[in-house]
């Protein structure tokens, strides 16, 4: 019996299949029609969220499975840890770097209209002051009074069952009044104030403002600042987007849900340009959408467990004119995943008035104007987390003696499996030895494979199910005289007898 945990909900998306038929018969029409009825869409949308119970087994289960195969563990556990740091382990590098190289093959190398940037963790301060961060980047915080702990106000009015989105300090704090919510200690909280997410560091020996710097936020930044060196150099023509992975930074109050949450995290996002006046920003907006569909399927997200979140007006970032957050049916909660935002000119408009200089394009007829830009962005750890926990399966499977067990696999896309092929003596004698590692020796030239003679058959079978490996490539002693090797199918485990001289060409042709 298959028990698949993602996927066992669903929520009725008739409303935003509308939503997004009519967005597109609508980018025909005038923009000021669009934006009212997309603002009227948005608001009826928003009236009945899915309902996504909180699955704490399920989240412990995919802790637990990263912990015990080395894919994700508690950073500097020796002395004790800290808050949400968490430490990837050799299958989750593996599983981390496919996503991203998959992520910018998709989204960079198969297009023509896209390039690449790797900027700087730390910038001038003066880029920060320019886009607003270090006025606007800031979360709603309160203090346990006896403790001293501090937490996020939002998610505090979330878990006693209120939409903190649109609220202002104030009306955060007659809530909390109102119904007398206290710390998760039971303590009394103090008034709601505004908390600067930015990790700040200083340049230099001297610990003064003179050398005041700060760890970025995101990456959008890099690629702003440096769009006009970007455009001349790869002489691209509008439209074309920049694209840029990387670590940042934020000082999270209450950091959590495993890798959903962290203070250093990685981020996945690029910067689309165009002309407002050749290109309609609604198509652009809905193109990209269509593409981040794709890429989820190509990765194992089923579009089913994603709910389209539009943000309504008075509830956007004042730059943003059209804002989806995709939020995914985590085992925790529905969450933001990825989310696709029309920035208008915003940025490039103030980066020209606080640095001087121009950031205009110009036109074939002379005129100069400033770029529109869409941006879809999307976290490294908050998709590997969905990725693990869309392919976290558990299903009743056969043993050697005839009965059934539960088997633990992880159902990963072949595209991002950290190790790929598992080659498997059915035993630790000296001829099987020799011939495996000959086995492992041609394989491990053309995909990334993985050696295992401790204990049984069967065990090993379920540890490279446990890390998500498609194909496991048993030697026996049959072997020693037909020349051909078993290989195991991770999702069927069906076996079948390959020819040793014909084994690259079948994983090849099985992996793509």
């Amino acid at each position: 019996m298959l028990r698949r945990y993602v996927g066992e909900t669903r929520w009725n998306r008739g409303e935003h299949e509308n939503l997004v038929l009519e967005t597109n018969l609508f980018s025909y029409w005038n923009e000021a029609f669009i934006i009212n009825n997309l603002k009227f869409m948005s608001e009826k949308n928003q009236s009945a969220p899915p309902k996504v119970e909180r699955n704490q087994e399920l989240t412990d289960k995919i802790v637990s499975l990263c912990k015990r195969r080395g894919i994700v563990f508690a950073g500097s556990e020796i002395y004790g840890g800290l808050a949400n740091s968490w430490d990837y382990g050799h299958y989750g590098v593996e599983l981390i770097n496919n996503i991203r190289s998959h992520w910018w093959k998709f989204f960079v190398q198969s297009r023509g209209d896209m390039v690449g940037l790797e900027s700087t963790v730390i910038m001038n301060p003066k880029v920060w002051e320019a886009s607003g961060h270090v006025a606007g980047f800031t979360d709603p915080l309160c203090e346990d009074k006896v403790t001293h702990n501090r937490f996020r106000v939002d998610h505090l009015l979330e878990d006693h069952g209120h939409d903190p989105m649109g609220m202002t300090l104030d009306q955060m704090w007659e809530i909390m009044k109102k119904e007398g919510i206290k710390s998760p200690d039971g303590n009394e909280l103090t008034q709601p104030k505004k908390f600067n997410l930015m990790f700040k560091t200083f340049l230099g020996p001297v610990e003064d403002n003179t050398g005041l710097a700060y760890m970025r936020p995101e990456t959008a930044q890099g690629m702003f600042v440096d769009f006009q060196q970007m455009m001349q150099t790869t002489r691209r023509k509008l439209p074309f987007g920049i694209a840029q992975m990387g670590k940042c930074f934020r000082n999270e109050i209450t950091p959590g849900n495993f890798i959903f949450r962290l203070r250093e995290f990685n981020l996945m996002e690029f910067e689309y340009f165009f002309d407002p006046e050749k290109d309609k920003w609604q198509d652009i907006f809905e193109m990209w959408v269509s593409e981040m569909e794709k890429y989820w399927a190509e990765i194992g997200l089923n579009k089913e467990d994603m709910y389209y979140h539009e943000i309504p007006d008075g509830e956007r970032a004042h730059y943003s004119k059209r804002t989806i957050d995709f939020e995914y049916k985590f085992p925790f909660g529905l969450k933001e995943l990825h989310a696709n935002a029309y920035r208008t000119d915003y940025d490039l408009k103030c980066h020209m008035e606080k640095s001087g200089k121009d950031l205009r394009v110009t036109r074939e007829d002379g005129t100069k104007f400033i770029p529109h830009v869409m941006e879809p962005t999307f976290g490294i750890d908050r998709t590997m987390f969905a990725v693990l926990s869309a392919a976290y399966t558990e299903e009743e499977a056969p043993t050697a003696d005839g009965k059934t067990e539960t088997r633990t696999v992880l159902k990963l896309p072949k595209i991002l499996a950290p190790i790929k092929v598992a080659i498997l003596p059915l035993s630790k004698k000296e001829e099987l030895q020799k011939l495996s590692n000959e086995v492992w020796e041609k394989t491990r030239q053309n995909f990334i494979t993985e050696y295992d003679e401790t204990q049984s058959i069967g065990r090993r079978y379920r540890r490279q199910d446990e890390i998500g490996t498609p194909y496991c490539v048993t030697v026996d002693f049959d072997s020693l005289n037909d020349k051909a090797v078993t290989v195991r199918d991770r999702d069927t485990m069906k076996q079948e007898r390959v020819k040793i001289s014909e084994l690259n060409s079948y994983l090849g042709e099985k992996l793509g």
